[in-house]
């Protein structure tokens, strides 16, 4: 056929063939039997009949953009965005000199076909181009662009790329720019000062870079700019005094840098200002009564940094405040009365500072409030009363000194979703209003002065997940109606007068999982209903009340518990039940009337067991010998004879002399330089030569094919002995290292007193002349960071379930080692490395290297210790160790597990860790109650439509940031996690 096509028409086919995938409205009406001035898709032309606009954006096409492009050469607007193109972008585009809108953005989401290569240099000489996009690619390479041609560019968008370098000074060319956009791009070096010459640019985004050095003063020339973003980088220094000369700015965002100084006085004098965001510095000084003299300002987002005095009593007078967030401070003096004085204030946090007086009653006005965070501070007064129409979502007061009752208005905010009143001085009765609150989850109300009996009306928070009334004077018995709380994992009634029976409805709430009553007036026998209550595993506390008769048998059934606790009581009987318990790692049976053998997988403290005079132990002995001084043998326990106690003396002597003798000939053995390996072996236990035989036997002599893993305190090794028995042999070189004897020793000092289903057991262990070896059960899974970040082609991916249930156990390892050894016990380097998976995707936590038992405060070691990424603030020039300092790395793991990144990512900013970088993300939806979505691992994304999945997730990003709060006096124990 004859084709009527002109060389535009011609070269559009010829793009056409570089396409792998074409939609149906462009193979349709792009035929060579017509023009492309007739209809043909996405093309328009000029009254020449020249193409003049090609825009395929969001058609669904892949492919490369060939050089035929640079044959349209009447084309001002080329718009390919939200595509699929890949490879680089063609040179040619420089023939097409009347472009004025060009827009490659966005091109290939699955992450694998992006446009590619570096952004061509010769686009300086499109003189007519006024707007460049080319976002959300996978461009390389330096960044040329800025030449005395740009001057009619208006926009430039260079973000979410891979560049190298820095940010180009030759832009500061382009006279005409308005809006400046090279975010997330990789970006080196300092801000370029020829930046201060865009006096036309209103939009300045250089946001998630590592950019360094200081925030040049020239910017104070940017006489038109409204939006200033510098945010996530490394800038250090002051904030120039310049910036003050921005008279048109609105937005300033300055957070997660290291700047410091003062914000300069202008700065606060600026009338347009709308948002000032500069959290997670160190920036100190007091806030000007400038502040509150900003009538536009919205958002005030300064927490994490070194403030201090009063807050501007007129702040929010003459202001429509949307978002005041100063937590973690150090705020003195009263709340501003005025606060919320143009209603329309959403979040209002100002916890962790140390501010007194009461909440003033523009709160209590304020409908708009969502969030309300005023925790750990010296409040007191009474709580505010709220009218029926308020929006409150979530209420955190702990930790100050309130008193007076609950008011029951709070029942009338039907958004609420957490109430948190817990560490005040409030009295009176729970209102039973609260059970209007039909989505509450979590309310706590623990260590306060309430009294009276629990209203049957909270029974209508059918959603409630945690409940703590722990430490008050409550009475009474607990209402039968909150059988309807089916969601409910921990319920919290300890240190009250609550009396009567075991609530035998108790059993109908499937999903508890902590479960504490002690020291209450509760009495008659555990009914053996507590059996069917499957999920228990955090902890079962009935101490202190007045159960009496046997253990139940269905008790045995909770084969998930880790901690019980049943002393104190007038309980009787033997304690064989408790055998069954494979994981209990904590259990204290003290001060009953027990009587038999101690279960010997229960022995690992006496106090547990004291004040039952009863109970003996049960030879062959496996307690320590503490232990069995304070416990009588269940077998021949009457007085020995006289002709028996002379021939015990007798065989200890002859026993005595056959160790002397059998030392001596070890020493001469030692003299003459005998090498064999069973004389370099002292073991534990009588017979482990050898096992350690077959283990060397099994390991070629602990040949190097079979190391499986390498760390600072020794290589290991996998061991396969038949049967089924796979062991890892953990070798310390004494020579090479000269502190591996001491950690061994710390380590079999630590493993081997603990026994937890989340902790790794160690199953035997040698001293030999040159090393040492500890043998412990193999974990066929590797460790988490195996599992989660070295994960192989064709391996599933590790789904939330199964994260959430990791997050769980490694939380339950760290709980007993903190609280249910004693003394306490730190483990030092909690990181993924040192979580083993078992073939079940159980986590057991291991390498105690660097574990130390505490006495009663806190430990401080020659030496900083621990992983980088994964080391609290206070620790990273510091020696001092704390639980706190195992609860941040803790939280470090939970941000691995849901985002699926590194501590120290290589996406990240230089100096920018997985912390900082979360905060960052999630700074951006401070008014949105879902933290997970923004920053969770996109491989999770469907799975996370499950709404019950998914509050899981926020549950434990939520936790993450706790753990991981800069301040350790502000992060949850163990306990409380």
């Amino acid at each position: 056929t004859v084709s009527c096509l002109n060389s535009e028409g011609l070269a559009l086919l010829s793009l056409l063939d570089h396409f792998d995938k074409v939609p149906l409205e462009v193979a349709s009406t792009w035929k060579n039997n017509t023009t492309p001035c007739d209809s043909w898709f996405g093309v328009t032309c000029d009254h020449s009949r020249n193409v003049e606009t090609l825009n395929l954006s969001g058609s669904g096409v892949s492919g490369q953009l060939a050089s035929e492009i640079g044959e349209l050469k009447s084309l001002l607007i080329l718009d390919l965005s939200d595509n699929s193109f890949s490879g680089v972008l063609p040179s040619s585009l420089v023939n097409c000199t009347s472009l004025e809108y060009l827009d490659l953005s966005r091109n290939g989401f699955s992450g694998e076909n992006k446009l590619n290569g570096v952004l061509p240099e010769s686009l300086n000489l499109l003189e007519n181009l006024g707007e460049l996009f080319v976002s959300n690619n996978s461009l390389g390479g330096r960044i040329h662009f800025g030449s005395s041609n740009c001057k009619k560019l208006v926009t430039l968008d260079l973000s979410y790329n891979d560049f190298q370098g820095g940010v180009p000074p030759e832009i500061g060319n382009c006279s005409s720019l308005h809006s400046l956009a090279i975010i997330k791009c990789n970006l080196t070096g300092t801000i370029p000062s020829s930046l201060g010459m865009l006096k036309k640019a209103w939009y300045i985004d250089l946001s998630e870079n590592r950019l360094s050095g200081i925030i040049p003063q020239d910017l104070g020339n940017c006489s038109s700019l409204e939006t200033l973003k510098l945010n996530d980088n490394q800038l250090q220094g002051v904030i120039p005094p310049a910036l003050g000369n921005l008279k048109k700015l609105q937005s300033l965002e300055l957070f997660v840098n290291k700047l410091s100084g003062e914000i300069p006085i202008g700065i606060w004098k600026i009338q347009s200002l709308t948002d000032m965001v500069v959290y997670n510095n160190t920036l100190t000084g007091e806030l000007p009564v400038e502040v509150a003299q900003l009538k536009h300002l919205r958002n005030l987002t300064l927490f994490n940094n070194n403030f201090y005095g009063e807050i501007p009593m007129s702040l929010g007078m003459n202001q429509s405040l949307e978002e005041v967030d100063l937590f973690g401070n150090r705020f003195t003096g009263e709340i501003p009365p005025h606060i919320c004085h143009g209603q329309k204030l959403r979040i209002f946090v100002l916890g962790s500072n140390q501010l007194h007086g009461t909440i003033p009653a523009s709160i209590r006005q304020c409908k708009t409030l969502k969030r309300v965070r005023l925790e750990e501070n010296m409040l007191s007064g009474l709580l505010p009363e709220f009218p029926e129409s308020h929006n409150l979502s979530y209420v955190n007061l702990k930790s100050n000194n309130f008193e007076g009752s609950i008011p029951g208005s709070l029942g009338s905010c039907k958004n609420l979703l957490t109430i948190d009143l817990s560490r005040n001085k409030l009295t009176g009765l729970i209102p039973p209003e609260l059970g209007n609150l039909q989505s509450l989850g979590r309310l706590n109300l623990s260590y306060n002065h309430l009294e009276g009996p629990l209203p049957s009306q909270l029974s209508g928070c059918a959603r409630m997940l945690y409940f703590d009334v722990g430490s008050n004077s409550l009475n009474g018995s607990l209402p039968s109606s909150f059988r309807s709380w089916k969601s409910l994992s921990t319920l919290v009634l300890s240190d009250n007068k609550f009396l009567g029976a075991m609530p035998p409805f108790l059993a109908e709430l499937d999903r508890l999982s902590d479960l504490r009553i002690a020291r209450n007036a509760f009495g008659g026998e555990i009914p053996s209903s507590v059996g069917l209550l499957k999920s228990l595993r955090y902890g079962l506390d009935l101490s202190g009340n007045g159960f009496m008769g046997e253990i139940p048998t269905a008790l045995g059934n909770l084969i998930n518990l880790e901690r019980l606790n049943i002393s104190n009581n007038k309980l009787t009987g033997s304690l064989s039940v408790l055998q069954s318990l494979k994981f209990l790692g904590q259990v204290d049976v003290s001060y009953n009337q027990f009587t038999g053998p101690i279960p010997a997988n229960l022995i690992s403290n006496s106090s547990m067991f004291s004040g039952n005079p009863d109970l003996c132990i049960q030879p062959p002995y496996s307690a320590s010998a503490i232990t069995r001084d304070k416990f009588k043998s269940c077998k021949g326990q009457a007085k020995l004879s006289t002709w028996k106690i002379a021939l015990i003396a007798a065989g200890s002597f002859l026993a005595v002399l056959a160790l002397l003798f059998a030392l001596v000939l070890v020493f001469l053995r030692c003299k003459r330089g005998a090498k064999t390996e069973d004389a370099n072996v002292l073991a534990e236990e009588e017979g482990l030569s050898l096992l350690l035989n077959k283990v060397l036997a099994a390991t070629d002599n602990l040949d190097d094919k079979y190391i499986i893993g390498r760390g600072a305190h020794g290589v290991v090794y996998r061991a396969s002995l038949g049967s089924g028995e796979e062991y890892a042999v953990k070798k310390l070189i004494f020579a090479e290292h000269i502190r591996a004897n001491q950690n061994m020793k710390r380590e079999i000092e630590t493993i081997g007193l603990v026994r937890h289903r989340n902790l790794i057991r160690l199953e035997r262990f040698w001293m030999r002349r040159e090393d040492g070896l500890m043998l412990y059960q193999y974990m066929p899974n590797g460790s988490l960071h195996d599992v989660l970040h070295r994960g192989n082609q064709g391996e599933a991916i590790l789904d939330w379930s199964a994260r959430f249930n990791i997050s769980l156990g490694i939380a339950h390892g760290l709980a007993y080692l903190h609280h249910d050894c004693y003394p306490p016990i730190i483990h030092r380097d909690i990181k993924p490395e040192n979580i083993l998976m078992d073939s079940d995707m159980e986590p057991h936590i291991g390498d105690f290297g660097l574990a130390r038992i505490l006495d009663d405060s806190t430990v401080s070691t020659a030496t900083v210790t621990g992983t980088t990424g994964y080391i609290a603030p206070e620790n990273a020039y510091k020696t001092v160790r704390s639980k706190e300092s195992d609860v941040y790395s803790y939280g470090v793991v939970l941000l691995e597990l849901v985002t699926g990144k590194r501590a120290l990512d290589r996406s990240f900013p230089e100096d920018t860790n997985i912390v900082s970088w979360v905060r960052s993300i999630l700074s951006r939806y401070e008014d949105d109650d879902d933290t997970a979505g923004p920053i969770v691992d996109p491989t999770l994304v469907d799975e996370l439509l499950d709404t019950k999945l998914r509050e899981q997730a926020i549950q434990v990003t939520d936790m993450a940031l706790r753990c991981t709060d800069k301040r350790p006096e502000n992060r949850p124990s163990m306990r409380d996690v």
